[in-house]
């Protein structure tokens, strides 16, 4: 690319390869004039009450693509299902949702797009919940132009990885609940579990298919859950008698009903003692007390898995460990913290 000086006059048809920037004294300082505008006869007057008599303009040469149409190329390239891209503004493109659902990365392709030189995509973590028109991601390259091989080279990327950013809606569940234990079931204690556990479900557009109480026997619990999954529930979450008291029988019983147990036990602090089985292609969960006392756990990193219609692993839940111990803090800013946000739990 090759830039020069011109007086405004002469540089009709030429390319601004920098913004001409309008200030008005306490009220406003905007460019009317952007870089990569195709300078027109009718522009002149306006660019010399601005006091721009010369201007830097730029030819691309062969094989050069403006920055701007970079950054779009980019975006198209990088942006998959339920993913928008708008601008370029200020030298970037901005990727956005277009549905409410669970945000994914394709995290190799992501490295490999920003190995290029003079080329950056930045976007949310990997399995953040989004809404429609959330910023998901930005791209821009770094000079005014790049060649075009930059461009194929990450075009390539894209379509070998089928998708780099996508959003995937979340699906619809009727979901069994059980709370398990004597002193609800025998209405020695109020159940504060069935109003906690309903408003994590419903949140993402599901329903409570039934909701039922247990007393601490395996064989009852066991049977509610194989009932549940002939009703047709989509997940099973039972709730609590999850720790290792005598009292405690909920693994033994998730266990006892068929559900094959994917991991029992989680680093991931609150909610170490959550269980993972699956009965067939349904999964059952064991939620730990403490998801009835604080108001983010393990249960809350996994179940926008689930309503995205993954099939979590014991791989998934072991990831969970860089990143898994929450602050605590006295007032809660998830998801706008460290719980869950470690590398390893990107995938």
């Amino acid at each position: 690319m090759r830039f020069q000086t011109s007086r405004v006059e002469e540089a009709v048809g030429k390319v601004l390869s920098h913004d001409l920037t309008k200030v008005v004294k306490g009220e406003f300082k905007v460019p009317p004039f952007k870089k990569g505008h195709a300078s027109r006869e009718e522009d002149i007057p306006k660019l010399l009450k601005l006091g721009k008599n010369n201007g830097y303009i730029h030819d691309l040469e062969s094989g050069e693509i403006h920055e701007d149409e970079a950054d779009i190329r980019i975006g198209n390239a990088v942006a998959g299902s339920g993913v928008t891209c708008s601008g370029p503004r200020k030298s970037r493109v901005v990727l956005a949702a277009t549905c409410s659902g669970l945000l994914k990365i394709n995290l190799p392709a992501l490295e490999a797009v920003n190995e290029i030189p003079n080329v950056i995509l930045a976007t949310l973590p990997n399995n953040t919940v989004v809404q429609r028109g959330d910023r998901l991601g930005e791209t821009k390259v770094i000079p005014p132009v790049v060649p075009e091989v930059t461009l194929t080279v990450i075009e390539d990327i894209g379509r070998q990885a089928g998708w780099v950013v996508k959003v995937v809606p979340f699906q619809t569940y009727r979901v069994g609940v059980i709370i398990t234990g004597n002193e609800v079931y025998k209405k020695r204690i109020r159940d504060g579990f069935g109003p906690v556990i309903a408003e994590k479900v419903e949140q993402y557009g599901s329903s409570i298919l039934r909701l039922v109480y247990a007393p601490d026997d395996p064989e009852t619990i066991a049977a509610e859950i194989r009932k549940m999954v002939a009703e047709g529930a989509g997940m099973i979450l039972v709730t609590g008698g999850m720790s290792v008291d005598p009292d405690d029988v909920t693994p033994s019983a998730i266990s006892l009903s068929g559900a094959v147990v994917e991991k029992y036990g989680a680093p991931a602090l609150p909610g170490a003692m959550f269980m993972l089985a699956y009965l067939g292609n349904i999964p059952v969960l064991g939620i730990p007390a403490c998801s009835m006392f604080y108001k983010i756990t393990i249960v809350d990193l996994l179940l926008p898995r689930f309503f995205a219609g993954e099939r979590v692993t014991r791989k998934d839940i072991a990831a969970l460990a860089h990143g898994g111990l929450c602050r605590v803090c006295s007032q809660c800013r998830y998801p706008n913290c460290t719980y869950g946000k470690g590398v390893g739990n990107l995938a």
